[in-house]
């Protein structure tokens, strides 16, 4: 049975209603909000984490596989730049390693078994977010610190979406569910669960390249400006 931190599985009707109030959550978003009160960023990504966690999508992701992979988005690809910008780098070093941990620890935690471990075990559901956080969010502060060529930075930019891409395409195609925690909760939105899987492929294939591309055009703008002072 699905015992996961958000609670089981709400109905449809339910959901509005089903906000996750854990005040342990909430004292520690309160406090990380006062940390970074003074960055605009960090003060967004706290927002996002509020609603990642706080919000009836967590519950949702109780429920649904496409859900979660929306939770993750979350982390991953919009919280984590934010607390990097929040959080700047004090120095360039290696992007390879942070890449290649982020890359393992999101493919590891979509295994089948990982993740019904997670979504079974509180203690394990809070390691996956915390170090799907964590990873990502090393990463993007490796990706974003000063004097990194915006050429290195776009590689590593589209190299990551590219890696959740793949996941994700493979997901999309897959030929039967892979997520017991998923087994049975789908039915009550309208979705088998290999459809609610599909979706969630489909969402981390193709719309979750949206944060990638933005950042990447903002990379992009900023090397534009830096070349054009130079020339001038």
């Amino acid at each position: 049975m699905n015992t996961a931190y958000c609670g089981p599985p709400p109905l449809p009707a339910d959901l509005w209603t089903s906000f996750n109030l854990d005040p342990v959550l909430l004292i520690g978003l309160v406090a990380l909000g006062v940390v970074l009160r003074h960055q605009r960023p960090g003060l967004l990504a706290v927002a996002v984490l509020a609603v990642a966690f706080v919000s009836p999508l967590c519950a949702l992701s109780s429920a649904l596989f496409s859900a979660r992979v929306v939770h993750h988005i979350l982390l991953v690809a919009i919280a984590a730049p934010l607390l990097a910008l929040a959080l700047p780098a004090r120095r360039a070093g290696s992007l390879v390693v942070p890449f290649a941990l982020s890359t393992v620890t999101l493919w590891v935690w979509h295994l089948p078994a990982a993740y019904d471990a997670a979504l079974s075990n509180v203690p394990l559901y809070w390691i996956m977010q915390l170090t799907l956080l964590g990873s990502a969010v090393w990463f993007w502060r490796a990706l974003l610190s000063k004097g990194r060529s915006p050429l290195d930075q776009l590689g590593f930019v589209v190299a990551a979406f590219a890696q959740m891409g793949l996941l994700g395409a493979l997901l999309t195609f897959a030929s039967k569910p892979l997520y017991a925690a998923h087994a049975v909760a789908p039915f009550a939105w309208g979705l088998t669960p290999l459809e609610d899987q599909a979706l969630g492929g489909l969402i981390m294939w193709v719309p979750a390249g949206i944060p990638y591309a933005v950042a990447a055009a903002l990379i992009a703008w900023r090397g534009w400006g830096r070349l054009k002072g130079a020339v001038a």
